[in-house]
This record gives structure tokens, sequence and C-alpha cells, in this order.
């Protein structure tokens, strides 16, 4: 059974959640030196990636400030080119583009609870 929009914005939400406990007082060399830390936090943006792709267009429309097409390469790049991956990429992504995405999510959840998509 296919999952909705809603639970798909739902799963990218509690993503951003955990993402946000598990770094919660965590400075970048922590990071950077926790192999842990460095999984859950790939595994976190993995499953934002895979749900994003399941959004339709017409929310993610509601989100012009997201670079969707760069959410849905990350998990690709995580799943395949994990050797590539430098955790101060990842850092930054947390650090300067969650924010704007877990805005985004709220604005399409409404959507979807007011029935409009």
């Amino acid at each position: 059974m296919a999952r909705t929009p809603s639970a798909r914005l739902d799963d990218m939400g509690d993503a951003i959640l955990g993402i946000r406990e598990a770094l919660h007082d965590v400075n970048f060399e922590t990071y950077r030196s926790s192999w842990v830390l460095q999984r859950s936090i790939e595994r976190g943006l993995e499953i934002i990636s895979e749900a994003s792709r399941s959004i339709p267009d017409e929310l993610k429309n509601l989100a012009p400030d997201v670079s969707w097409p760069a959410i849905a390469a990350i998990g690709n790049i995580l799943r395949h080119e994990y050797q590539r991956v430098e955790p101060l990429i990842i850092w930054n992504i947390v650090e300067n583009h969650l924010t704007v995405l877990e805005d985004a999510i709220l604005v399409m959840s409404r959507e979807v609870s007011n029935g409009h998509a």
C-alpha cells in the first residue's frame, strides 16, 4: 500500500526531529569523531530524501526555497557513493538547510490537512 503525502511529510518531520535530538549540544568535532553520530544523521537524511521523492509537485511548489532535486540527490550519494561523503558537508546541510525544509514541511502539512492536496 502506498504511503500518503501526509505520511511522507510526517516521516520527513520525524527524521528532522531525530537529527536535531541526536545533535543537541554536539559540536562539529564531536560529530566528526563519532561513527555512530555520522551514520545516524546520514540515515535521517536518507529518509528525508526518500520521502521527498513521493511528495507531489503541487505541494513542493509551495516551498520554492527548498532545493528538491538536491534533497533527492543526497539520498543517492549516501546510499551509492558513501565513500565520498565528507562530515563537513553533512554538518553544513544540517546547520544551513534543515530549518528551511522544516518550515516547508509545516506549510505543506497544513495544506494537506486543509484538504487541498
